[in-house]
């Protein structure tokens, strides 16, 4: 019989027979304070199922790290489906966006009159926790997977199959229920027992617990305005028949991709320029501020929005707050020790704001601006004053805290919040998360601006997303409006930019998990070229070419 050498973390090996699962593992794990729901294997995300039958490197992966966390919620997104299909078979279980702790479902049928019992749907979900029931993963054919979703009326995960040319496909079970996913599930259900289901808008929210308390739900807090934006996001889809990855990949198919492109950007445009026009209703407005993630295009956005300042008489000028960074030197550390250029405190803030009260006086000022690659402060010469009809803009990722901009009276500030909330889903139960759309367009900008490889990136995300929770999404309810910068189209565009880059990190680097995984993601669309793009689009932020200056 042949054999597989296992080492495990502390450099212990073993021999085992082969194959040899994750379950299988566990016993010669290090003990965690935690349940393991999945391992790591080379650096690459296995479930606890499946075999491994090469020498590895394995890593336990609790509940409570971010991978570990994913697998549980996507674990109970199958536990919903497998409930709503055993209540109501007739009905189209559709998953929305992220909203707090918690995903937007939406039960959908012909008959507006049908009702959906949310406590006896969470509780035919607690029943199939209860027993722990085992989850199950094997392959089918092409033709099989096809029939199987279309008895399961998924039109979506056909579509998204068309795009695939796979003779076989891998099918998730949990009792006598198969469905798709893409990235590893648990085990068993047996653990999952920390959820709710909150009627909320026109469906209802499945609540789970955060990454670091897996054991509690936090309080449900509201956002009106940026459910408002996600909402009619998903209607204009609908509408135009684009609401899923496997309808853009049909676009694409039949040659009409250039036309989604078109429309997809004259929207955003339209947006902007009705973002303008509230600004000039607000006569006191003097200085815009616009914040937003990494990468949500908050530089392009502030030239857009400039050129539609300019139709209505104003003389907007773009202040950068990246030109304010102090540099690696004056960068404060997080408590990995690694600089925390995400943090308040990595910007000069005491200058900027001597500067803008400066302006406001009357006088000109020379105005810094910030080399990302040598990591320094420069001056090149740019100076300003202002005019009668000059308003300034502010972009960056603090500027809707008071704190960045404290010397500046409150009836002078006009707040923008950005974010990329792609409406489309990968098909009926798989969503596109917000965060891995900012993740592939900063993986590109990275690499065609700053020099720095998709490692590199991948390395300091979760940083940055720290940052993002603790500096940027607090603020985001003290925005006067919220604009989408999502173009539905952009992952098919970026994809041929980013799997060269995520295909360059190789198995022994760590961030190899998140790379190859991101590349099964991008695996799913359809290219399309660059040439299609337009030269002001978002996405040349990211790509190059753009008709702006950066």
């Amino acid at each position: 019989m042949s054999t597989v050498e296992i080492t495990f973390p502390g450099g212990t090996k073993k021999v085992f027979d082969k194959p040899v699962t994750g379950l299988q593992l566990l016993p010669f794990l290090p003990k965690t304070s935690r349940p393991v729901v999945a391992i790591q294997v080379n650096n690459e995300l296995f479930s606890l199922t499946r075999s491994i039958d090469v020498r590895a490197h394995v890593e336990p992966v609790t509940n409570e790290t971010t991978e570990g966390s994913n697998v549980c919620r996507r674990t109970l997104c199958l536990v919903l489906a497998s409930a709503a299909r055993q209540l109501y078979p007739d009905l189209r279980l559709l998953v929305g966006h992220s909203l707090g702790y918690g995903y937007y479902y939406t039960l959908e049928s012909g008959d507006e009159n049908i009702v959906i019992d949310l406590e006896r749907l969470e509780q035919r979900m607690r029943k199939i926790i209860e027993a722990d029931m085992p989850i199950t993963s094997r392959y089918v054919s092409y033709e099989e997977a096809l029939e199987l979703f279309r008895d399961a009326n998924q039109p979506d995960t056909m579509r998204l199959l068309d795009h695939t040319s796979k003779p076989k496909i891998l099918i998730n079970t949990l009792d006598d229920y198969s469905d798709l996913y893409f990235q590893p599930l648990l085990a068993s259900t047996g653990i999952l027992t920390v959820f709710e289901l909150k009627a909320f808008g026109e469906g209802f929210l499945l609540r789970f617990p955060p990454t670091a308390h897996p054991d509690f739900l936090c309080e449900f807090e509201d956002n009106p305005h940026l459910f408002s934006v996600l909402s009619e996001g998903k209607k204009w889809g609908k509408l135009i028949g684009v609401s899923s990855v496997g309808q853009l990949n049909e676009l694409v198919k039949h040659n009409r991709g250039r036309d989604f492109i078109d429309i997809t950007e004259t929207l955003q445009n339209k947006k902007i320029a009705e973002i303008a026009d509230r600004i000039a209703e607000r006569q006191t407005a003097r200085v815009v501020l616009i914040a937003g993630p990494s990468s949500s295009g908050k530089t392009t956005t502030s030239k857009k929005l400039s050129m539609q300042l300019r139709v209505l008489g104003y003389d907007p000028v773009v202040i950068s707050i990246d030109d304010y960074y102090r540099g690696v030197d004056g960068t404060p550390l997080d408590e990995h020790g690694k600089p925390d250029f995400e943090c308040l405190e990595a910007l000069d803030v005491p200058l900027l704001n001597e500067i803008l009260v400066s302006l406001f006086k009357g006088a000109e000022v020379q105005l810094p601006s910030f080399d990302f690659k040598s990591g320094k402060r420069k001056y090149t010469g740019r100076t300003l004053k202002l005019k009668d009809r000059t308003i300034l803009i502010l972009e960056g990722i603090h500027a809707l805290n008071d704190k960045m901009t404290p010397l500046i009276a409150p009836e002078l500030k006009y707040k923008i919040y950005l974010s990329a909330l792609t409406q489309l889903n990968l098909d009926d139960h798989n969503r596109i998360p917000t965060s891995d759309n900012r993740l592939i367009r900063r993986i590109v900008r990275d690499a065609q601006f700053r020099g720095k490889g998709a490692s590199g990136t991948i390395d300091m995300w979760e940083s940055v997303q720290r940052g993002e929770r603790k500096h940027i999404f607090p603020f985001q309810d003290k925005a006067d409006i919220i604009l989408n910068t999502a173009l539905d189209y952009e992952l098919a565009v970026l994809k041929v930019y980013a799997e060269p880059l995520l295909r360059a990190v190789k198995p022994h680097q760590v961030e190899y998990s998140q790379a190859s995984r991101l590349l099964m993601f991008l695996n799913n669309f359809s290219p399309i070229p660059s040439t299609y793009v337009p030269g002001q689009s978002i996405i040349r932020e990211f790509i190059g070419d753009s008709d702006f200056k950066y």
